[in-house]
């Protein structure tokens, strides 16, 4: 990834994963886009030209490069964030896993943080200045939000796990449409046309029959079956559902953020929001030892990562078991290089592509881990599982359907401007 100036912008288009609608087109010069996996932005001088759709010369192996770096960085986090979750380490009876997911994190936000501030570098045209990830003050509370939300959001997921298996856990991360759906209807007023809650419905019944039907997992790589009877899903079911809830918030604020503060660009965000995200989080480590003693952190259940605070129990843990380093090193490479690819694909092809490789790399995930961990599903859990994945890609179908009509539209009316000069 070279530093030159890209041969074309490209518009914003917001994901339908969270939003109906399309924001409005800009037309600038000298623009290099990227974005976040939920939104997309301009970069711009002054003068404005025409924005050309998504290129029609990018070639197969730019593909190939795409989609296999989406697939191949994702999957293997995925994998990580599994092994890392729920494997024992210690003798019998004694075993212990990893449960300490703001340490996890703020190494993850500092591989991320680090990559896109080369990846703003590299992708800055020559000789242009490189511009500031916080570009005005009105732009800092907007930013702060967002990374407060993924900051919170997080602990709660991986404390779900503690209630859910890992195959419950990522069928629900799977649907996050519902919340933000949610928050658009309740707080934006937002409506949406009939087959969205439809996709809802399909959605929402798959999960409610998994989680209905998930018996005792077992396999290879897990805590003995034994702490499995103690397990209370309904409870993690709701730690999860304020994890979605939370992830929904981050991605509205984010639209937002695009929206309203343009030209606001993907390696910008990803900069700013992890450097954020790590101050808040590093806060909470070195505070931890103290709030892990109060009310809310019994509340909250802080103790469950030792009476001496996250920051000196993970690294205790790292003492005991430094092969673990590996896995927490390749999880955040792997997290921060699949951003770049995706911000790559939206700036090489479009946001189309982007939809359907998400869909199908979230059902390659789940495969992942059914294969390498030894999961065993009933045939209630496949039809939950068809369920959910069928009404997400019928959603992403009917979205990339509309999104391809848009653009025709664009065309047709570009091109009979030009007729009536």
């Amino acid at each position: 990834m070279a530093r030159t100036k890209q041969a074309r912008p490209v518009e914003r288009q917001t994901s339908s994963e969270y939003t109906a609608s399309s924001p409005k087109q800009t037309q600038q010069q000298q623009q290099h886009v990227a974005r976040q996996p939920n939104g997309a932005s301009q970069k711009s001088a002054q003068a404005p030209i025409v924005v050309v759709p998504a290129t029609a010369d990018a070639g197969a192996t730019q593909l190939v490069i795409a989609v296999a770096g989406i697939y191949g960085s994702f999957l293997t986090w995925a994998y990580l964030q599994e092994k890392l979750t729920t494997t024992p380490h210690g003798p019998p009876g004694q075993t212990e896993v990893f449960k300490y997911p703001v340490f996890l994190n703020t190494i993850q936000s500092l591989f991320a943080a680090a990559t896109g501030a080369l990846y703003l570098w590299s992708s800055t045209p020559t000789g242009a200045p490189i511009p500031p990830i916080i570009p005005s003050a009105r732009i800092l509370m907007p930013l702060l939000l967002v990374a407060l939300t993924s900051s919170l959001a997080s602990p709660f997921g991986y404390a779900s796990l503690a209630h859910i298996d890992y195959i419950t856990f990522l069928l629900a991360k799977s649907c996050k449409l519902l919340p933000v759906m949610f928050l658009h209807i309740t707080v934006f007023r937002k409506r949406y046309p009939l087959y969205k809650y439809m996709v809802v419905a399909a959605v929402t019944a798959g999960v409610a029959v998994f989680t209905l039907h998930s018996g005792k997992k077992g396999g290879k790589g897990h805590a003995s079956s034994s702490s499995a009877t103690d397990r209370n899903s309904a409870w993690g079911l709701l730690l999860l559902g304020i994890n979605l809830l939370f992830d929904g918030l981050t991605n509205s604020t984010q639209d937002y953020i695009f929206t309203a503060f343009q030209p606001y660009s993907g390696p910008q965000m990803m900069c700013a929001n992890n450097l954020m995200s790590m101050a808040v989080m590093v806060t909470y480590l070195v505070l931890s030892p103290w709030l892990v003693h109060t009310g809310i952190g019994e509340w909250v259940g802080m103790d469950i990562a030792g009476s001496a605070g996250e920051l000196d129990e993970a690294l205790a843990f790292m003492a005991r078991y430094p092969g673990v380093w590996s896995d927490i090193l390749g999880f955040a490479a792997c997290g921060a290089v699949g951003q770049v690819f995706i911000f790559y694909t939206l700036s090489t092809f479009s946001s189309v592509l982007l939809v359907t490789v998400t869909v199908t790399r979230k059902m390659f995930t789940m495969i992942l881990s059914v294969v390498a961990f030894g999961h065993r599903l009933t045939n209630m859990q496949v039809l939950g599982v068809g369920l959910v994945f069928g009404g997400i890609g019928a959603e992403a179908a009917i979205a990339r359907r509309e999104k391809i009509a848009k653009e025709e539209a664009k065309r047709a009316a570009k091109a009979q401007a030009l007729k009536s000069q």
